[in-house]
């Protein structure tokens, strides 16, 4: 057909405005008026391409009803697709009308030689082109939409009665990073139209969900009803029966509903009530301000939101769970709650549900009899999950009229709980159904002089972990045990460390193997790299943890957990005064977890190194606002080492100096200045017993700081005076500064 565009003889290249439109239900419209289509067509050719001829662009590909534009300006792009919308909206379209919609997005791009006359025009630079052709499909007939690019280049030459409309941050389908979107407004123009199809339409940080949700139709139904008509709707039922993964369910079929969004708050691996408030904060990036309670910051942020609020795991924090609940619904009256626990909180208002297990054939030989048995058992959520689990780790299974009774004998022993279903399902790839249904006769008991007695669902679990604790190798179950030290999960370097280099490496392969340990890819520090971290089921780690408290194992594991850390937080102190700060700031806030863990373990064991932890991680506490946690871990450690004995208070001088200045920082950060000074004063006390003169500078500082907010202008003086000799003579010139 030729070059479709003849008048323009040098095309748009460097930087490159692109213009993508198409007719909205093309396909359905050609299948509804065939006779009419070709015409339709033809007159919506002529107008795209009058526009954007009138205004400098160059048509580089016309495919169907889709059309590719360049311009050398965004506002001529801009201007082009007015027009065209103008007139493509006022046309008397008949038998049907003619909706198009239409993407602007700007990057680079060079123009190259096409390879044939069909191609019309060629470009390279595939990320400007792939950008503007998601832009475009995430729109509607008649509306016209614009990258964050794209806007900034036209929004302050806008055409006369032009306004752009924020339409929020999105993720488009297969662009890694969240783009920016306008719509162009206009008076004669449509405005309104439906939510973008986009892959997030609001807000939430629910996890993608790796494998498919399996039945829950009912259950699902019934906790949506429920929501509609409640504030606060708790999951319980006992480990293992699906709460976590139900309520994610349920959150995410609220995502449209809640204009502020769904947010999920994990709470399993929080071991301390007080961790419960902070991290709610940091999930809405809240921070502690100096005076303000953190409960005050959080509420309200809360108070004007249409959110729903995720609490998972509530039932080793319920009393907290129960308090914070309470609070945000009393001053948020736009707020609902979604929790999962063992129990409930027991607070007004609340509505519980009981999650019930997978649903079972009560009858098997009545579906057997039927015929067809393999169909009718996939009717059943149990012996679903069963197979479809069983097919993940091993391909080659499949349900068939020779094992249905053993799959489902499986299912029924195991009560139909999700986890302990799933975990034997995983077995599949060392035994057959039938070996699996007898390993469960012999390992539980289930059966008792002929009938089947059912031991409570918990104790089922726990038999079915027991079970696959025992098909582990020796090294596999070693480091089962050794990595239940982990809270929040781990690296491969933190597994090395506590379970030993080999032994990680092969144990934990293993445990992946088996499905008794996560992995999760996670977003590496630079672009070329991918960054993997392990975790435990809760239900795991729980039952890891005791298999390690009954080894004898666990004070060397905690031992070497906190070594670990210990290290990994000096190495982040050294950073600290580096470019490398907000880097090592963010791999702290990774393994908080680990280091909240590493410090309990270090205050009633260790009180040196608890003294020396608190001092490396006080100006990460500071960086993240974490001030109020940081002054009780200082307290903590200060106050076991100095109830230690005469001899250890001489050894652990200079460890105390450097904790009673980390405690004056936050304190004073915090705006306690008493307690500040107070603190300062001790480490000035102890750093002229050990004449180290940086310790003393620094605990000069911060008495005169303390002492300056305290109104002591004189003490505060001499303080700040002496602390700034101190660092001349010296030569720390950071300190100084």
């Amino acid at each position: 057909m030729g070059d479709p565009n003849p008048r323009t003889t040098v095309r748009p290249s460097g930087t490159v405005t692109f213009l993508f439109t198409d007719i909205e239900g093309s396909t359905r419209l050609a299948q509804e008026h065939p006779q009419e289509m070709p015409a339709l067509l033809a007159r919506h050719n002529d107008i795209l391409q009058k526009s954007i001829e009138t205004h400098h662009g160059f048509v580089i590909r016309i495919v169907g009803d889709s059309f590719s534009a360049a311009f050398d300006t965004a506002r001529d792009a801009l201007s082009a697709a007015l027009e065209a919308q103008r007139t493509l909206q006022t046309e008397a379209w008949s038998p049907a009308p003619i909706r198009v919609r239409m993407g602007i997005h700007t990057g680079p791009a060079h123009a190259v030689q096409a390879k044939d006359d069909l191609q019309g025009a060629a470009y390279e630079g595939y990320a400007t082109l792939a950008l503007t052709q998601r832009v475009m499909s995430a729109g509607h007939g008649g509306q016209i939409l614009l990258s964050q690019t794209t806007h900034d280049l036209v929004r302050e030459a806008l055409p006369n009665g032009t306004d752009l409309r924020d339409m929020g941050e999105r993720r488009l389908k297969d662009i890694v990073r969240p783009e920016h979107i306008y719509q162009v407004t206009a008076p004669d123009l449509l405005s309104e139209f439906p939510p973008l199809k986009t892959l997030d339409t609001v807000r939430h940080n629910l996890p993608a969900q790796l494998t498919s949700f399996i039945g829950r139709e009912g259950e699902i139904v019934e906790a949506l009803d429920l929501l509609s008509s409640t504030r606060i709707l708790t999951f319980i039922g006992p480990g293992g029966t699906g709460k976590t993964r139900l309520s994610l369910q349920v959150a995410a079929e609220q995502v449209p509903v809640f204009k502020d969004g769904v947010w999920l708050i994990e709470l399993a691996q929080l071991a301390d009530s007080t961790y419960v408030l902070s991290t709610i904060a940091s999930t809405f990036q809240l921070r502690e301000h100096q005076g303000l309670p953190l409960i005050d910051t959080v509420t309200d942020y809360l108070r004007g939101k249409q959110l729903l609020l995720v609490l998972d795991n509530c039932e080793h924090l319920i009393e907290t769970c129960a308090r914070l609940s309470e609070r945000f619904l009393h001053a948020c009256p736009k707020l609902k709650i979604l929790t999962s626990s063992r129990e409930a909180l027991g607070i007004a208002g609340e509505t519980v549900y009981r999650v019930p297990s997978l649903s079972l054939p009560a009858d098997f030989q009545a579906l057997q009899d039927a015929g067809n048995l393999t169909h009718e058992l996939m009717r059943y959520e149990a012996p679903r999950l069963f197979t479809e689990r069983a097919r993940k780790a091993n391909p080659q299974f499949t349900l068939t009229s020779d094992n249905a009774a053993y799959v489902t004998q499986v299912c029924e022993r195991l009560d139909g709980i999700p986890l302990a279903i799933e975990l034997a399902a995983a077995r599949v790839k060392l035994f057959t159904p039938r070996q699996i249904a007898e390993r469960l006769d012999d390992r539980f008991k289930l059966l008792t002089g002929g009938s089947r007695t059912a031991l409570p669902r918990q104790q089922t679990l726990r038999a079915l972990i027991d079970w696959s604790y025992h098909t582990l190798n020796g090294t596999e179950q070693e480091v089962l045990r050794q990595l239940a030290v982990f809270s929040g999960g781990w690296t491969f370097e933190a597994a090395e460390a506590v379970a030993g280099e080999m032994e990680a490496m092969e144990g934990l392969s293993g445990l992946v193997n088996k499905s008794l340990v996560n992995v999760e890819e996670k977003e590496g520090e630079s672009p070329t790299e991918a960054s993997y971290r392990y975790r435990y089921l809760e239900t795991i780690r729980q039952y890891a943890m005791e298999k390690l408290l009954e080894s004898g194992e666990a004070v060397n594991a905690r031992d070497r957990h906190l070594a670990h850390f210990m290290d990994y937080a000096r190495r982040a102190e050294e950073k600290f005064g580096t470019p490398q700060r907000p880097l090592w700031v963010n791999r702290l806030e990774i393994e908080h977890d680990n280091l909240r863990s590493a410090l309990d373990w270090a205050v009633e064991h260790h009180p040196e190194s608890a003294l020396q932890m608190v001092a490396s991680l006080a100006t990460f506490w500071l960086s993240r606002r974490y001030m109020t946690e940081g002054c009780k871990w200082c307290q903590a450690a200060i106050s076991r080492a100095e109830a230690l004995s005469t001899a250890d208070l001489d050894r652990t001088r200079a460890q105390r100096a450097r904790a009673y200045s980390a405690l004056a920082m936050l304190s004073i950060n915090r705006g306690e200045h008493p307690a500040g000074q107070s603190a300062a004063w001790k480490g000035v006390a102890l750093a002229r017993q050990l004449d180290d003169p940086l310790q003393l500078a620094r605990a000069l500082h911060f008495l005169g700081m303390s002492s300056a907010f305290s109104g002591d202008e004189t003490l505060a003086f001499d303080s700040l005076h002496e602390s700034e000799a101190l660092f001349r003579q010296i030569g720390d010139k950071d300190e100084l500064a």
